[in-house]
């Protein structure tokens, strides 16, 4: 009897999620009945409806300004990648406060409310509660100690991106198309209908939704390590590890609870599980650094790529001109077409060999679209030589008539960049989630939107300081109003020596960077050899000699 009460307590306890998870009101919940693609299904409709809405204003926004409000080529441009800056700048805000106050699920619901009903006013605000949250509640929904939903999650992010392209594309087809030929005004007001409706398939998955409860501010804990180690940084460690604080295993892993075991202040003494995620944060801040160089050229497709279209033969046929902001597109469509190639062919074959789950690294991921964006710059410049010569050939350099040459010419420069993307934002996405502590994914997550930030105001930094410096001493700026007497071709192969050179740093940092363990490896090991989750690392000994009281 007692062996059948054990062995059906062991089953009941398998049919719970295992990592932490929980349901709206914070108890236990099923794996059968909840999370899998069943709800992400919900999560992924949402955004892929969402990012029509926002791309159906972003895709075409350097067209408003040049057109509507008659600003010139840096101006426009400096202002669309400070806005861009400035939205994906917002999701570290979220993450903060989902992790430290509300969770996932409401900082969503509420952020999103703000973003429908001031859509153009507080677009900033509504981004930056929905961007960190919604992928990585996504993620949240597959069961690391599950081996199917295990299996299962290792393809998410590429499909997250593969539903995000369809919305993406639609936005920058039609959407531009509308505010081309009939309006802004409408061309602005389906993206607000959009919305709404993605909120709404939202709303409908609720019942499905797994949940990770707020742990408190990530950013506090991190801070707390810092000072504490500053104060104690000439204390010698204990040579018994099983000295150093911290918790217990079950609290450890379940993520319930930050409880000191003694009353001490936590600017003075810290959490061993407390100071490892200090440092899994902490050590992937040069991988940041080095990805934000992707998003300065990523900004040139819908600045400068756009412009130069306007100057371009734009016709397909007698009766059709194909908008410039359409060509925006091409990104979209070669990168929905390499998603596929790349999960569906590229990872099993290459699987074969290096054993592998992902196939390769993450970090070789980035690093192959690392190289790829050094060939974006290149093709752009190579292709703006030509179309400067054709305006030479055709005495167009002091005019504004449009050059017989194919708008199409472009196509190679936006084709890299979509399969680009493919490498760097998938792997960068994941990468970020992934080596994120289980108390942090939030915060993880808006690393990857940081780089997008800090990639675009780089953008408008190197864009002045080009015009700036290039103009002085009676010398005609490379960047122009008219872009036929401007020289693009130079600052993109600025562009392209500043990519190699980042290419080089990454390699540098990549081959220092030390990956996390697996989650549920760790936790087998751990649950074998408690002992061993002391390691020797400086910072974290330095905070945590538990008889320091100065």
């Amino acid at each position: 009897m007692a062996v059948v009460e054990e062995t059906s307590l062991a089953s009941g306890k398998e049919d719970y999620t295992q990592d932490g998870t929980v349901d709206l009101k914070g108890r236990p919940i099923l794996r059968s009945n909840t999370g899998r693609w069943r709800a992400c299904s919900f999560i992924v409709g949402y955004e892929m409806i969402e990012r029509m809405a926002y791309y159906g204003i972003a895709s075409n926004l350097v067209m408003y300004l040049t057109k509507k409000l008659h600003e010139g080529t840096v101006k426009s441009s400096n202002h669309v990648t400070n806005w861009v800056g400035t939205v994906w700048m917002m999701p570290a805000a979220g993450a903060y406060i989902a992790d430290a106050y509300l969770g996932r699920y409401w900082t969503f619901v509420i952020a999103s409310v703000i973003y429908f009903l001031l859509i153009n006013v507080i677009i900033l605000a509504g981004t930056g509660g929905t961007k960190p949250n919604i992928s990585t509640m996504g993620a949240d929904q597959f069961d690391e100690f599950e081996p199917k939903e295990r299996s299962q999650k290792l393809s998410f992010y590429n499909w997250w991106v593969f539903n995000i392209l369809i919305g993406t594309i639609s936005a920058q087809t039609l959407l531009v198309y509308i505010q081309d030929r009939v309006g802004f005004g409408l061309g602005y007001g389906i993206p607000t209908i959009g919305l709404a409706l993605s909120i709404l398939v939202f709303l409908l998955g609720t019942p499905l939704y797994r949940h990770r409860l707020p742990s408190g501010s990530p950013l506090t804990r991190m801070v707390q390590v810092l000072v504490a180690a500053m104060r104690k940084w000439k204390i010698k460690v204990p040579d018994n590890l099983n000295e150093l604080h911290e918790m217990s295993m079950e609290e450890n892993y379940a993520s319930k609870g930050r409880s000191r075991i003694c009353q001490t202040s936590p600017w003075m003494l810290c959490t061993v599980t407390q100071v490892e995620e200090t440092k899994k944060m902490m050590k992937m801040i040069p991988i940041l650094i080095t990805t934000c160089i992707p998003s300065t050229t990523i900004a040139q497709t819908s600045t400068l790529f756009i412009r130069q279209g306007t100057t371009l033969d734009r016709s397909m046929g007698p009766h059709f001109e194909i908008p410039p902001a359409c060509l925006i597109a091409f990104v979209n469509i070669f990168m929905l077409i390499s998603v596929v190639i790349y999960d569906r062919l590229f990872v099993p074959t290459i699987r074969r060999y290096t054993n592998n789950p992902r196939g390769i690294s993450l970090l070789q991921r980035l690093g192959i679209g690392l190289m790829l964006h050094v060939v974006i710059m290149l093709t752009a410049c190579l292709v703006e030589r030509k179309r400067l010569s054709v305006a030479k050939e055709n005495n167009l350099l002091d005019q504004k008539d449009t050059i017989p040459l194919t708008i199409f010419i472009l196509l190679p420069q936006f084709a890299v960049t979509g399969i680009a993307d493919t490498f760097v934002d998938v792997a960068k996405l994941e990468f970020f989630y992934d080596q994120a502590p289980e108390a942090m994914k939030s915060l993880g997550t808006s690393y990857f939107t940081t780089t997008l930030s800090i990639g675009s105001f780089l953008s408008t930094f190197l864009l002045s300081t080009v015009d700036d410096l290039t103009h002085r001493h009676g010398h005609k700026s490379w960047i122009l109003d008219n872009l036929n007497v401007s020289r693009l071709d130079y600052y993109y192969a600025f562009l392209a020596t500043l990519s190699a050179i980042n290419f080089l740093c990454f390699v540098v940092v990549a081959k220092l960077y030390v990956y996390n363990d697996d989650v549920k490896q760790t936790k087998m090991h751990l649950d074998m050899n408690p002992a061993s989750s002391k390691g020797k690392a400086g910072i974290r000994q330095s905070t945590l000699q538990p008889d320091a009281k100065s």
